[in-house]
């Protein structure tokens, strides 16, 4: 049977030229060496170095042998590497999920920088919006989660990201925006155009609406923010989105905002959050990953202040 310390001779036997040269390559004796070679013989009935010439040679079977050897052998070399790499942590797969779907314009950049210190992680989303979003993280579905509503679960860490403000979207027309101050009575009159998920996991809803039990005339929903912002700014309803959202669409004019201060003084405040794993922290792809979202974090918070 064909081992790869046979392999590992014959290649040393080629580099070096000599038995003894080869022996010492190995950190093996000389008749070690030539042991290994009668082996060779006689597993194929035949001559495989050709020890008597200077340097020695193989036979048709001996170079068969090495073109073998020089494939398979860097496969292992490159498998073994792999394997050490992944055992310190430096490889493996984040995959995302998000309760948010305005979240990609800020994380997308982020993960984009990941990448340049972690090419060998695998970055990857979960597929929909999930209605048990936490649990499934608990399970392994995925493993960081976007999230503004932490739950406490077992295994489960979170870690804040940043504080935003989740403010009223108006069209440049609305009548709304003549008046001092804007009562939750008034919303109620109005078609809330949002996203296609539960009401209870939109922060206007979950904050505003379902707490003074009143709902919106009508609920309309739609999956791009592109398309809500388009609908609000012809006049078909009202959003609520945060702040870093509407930003860019006030600065273009296409439509307004106004803070929510029915809800409070300082507007319908909230915390994003991303939920992990305890047992995935300690890797250091994800350890890695972690440090820059804070790192982030921070920075946006400094911004902002």
């Amino acid at each position: 049977m064909i081992e790869l310390r046979h392999l590992k001779t014959l290649i040393a036997l080629r580099d070096h030229g000599t038995l003894v040269a080869a022996a010492a390559e190995l950190c093996l004796t000389p008749s070690a060496v030539s042991h290994q070679l009668k082996e060779l013989d006689q597993l194929f009935d035949t001559e495989v170095v050709l020890r008597r010439t200077r340097p020695v040679s193989f036979s048709n079977v001996g170079q068969r042998l090495l073109d073998l050897a020089d494939e398979i052998l860097p496969q292992i070399q490159t498998a073994q590497t792999d394997i050490m790499r992944i055992l310190h942590g430096q490889t493996g797969r984040i995959i995302f999920s998000s309760e948010c779907h305005s979240c990609f314009d800020w994380l997308m950049p982020l993960l984009n920088q990941y990448r340049h210190q972690y090419p060998d992680v695998d970055l990857d989303f979960a597929a929909g919006f999930e209605s048990n979003p936490h649990e499934l993280l608990q399970l392994g579905e995925f493993d960081l989660l976007i999230t503004a509503d932490p739950i406490a679960l077992k295994g489960i860490e979170y870690c804040p990201v940043f504080d935003y403000e989740s403010r009223l979207v108006l069209s440049t027309t609305h009548p709304l925006l003549k008046a001092e101050n804007i009562r939750i009575e008034d919303l109620a009159e109005e078609t809330l155009i949002t996203y296609p998920v539960d009401k209870h996991r939109l922060d206007i809803m979950a904050k505003l609406f379902i707490p003074a039990n009143i709902m919106p005339k009508h609920i309309r929903t739609t999956d791009l923010t592109q398309m809500l912002i388009q609908l609000v700014a012809s006049g078909r309803g009202i959003a609520a989105l945060p702040d870093w959202v509407v930003n860019e669409y006030e600065q273009k004019n296409w439509v307004v905002s106004r803070r929510l201060s029915c809800v409070a003084e300082q507007g319908l405040r909230r915390t994003l959050y991303a939920g992990y794993r305890s047992e995935d922290k300690d890797k250091d792809y994800f350890e890695g990953f972690l440090k820059q979202l804070n790192k982030f974090s921070k920075l946006r918070t400094s911004y902002y202040a």
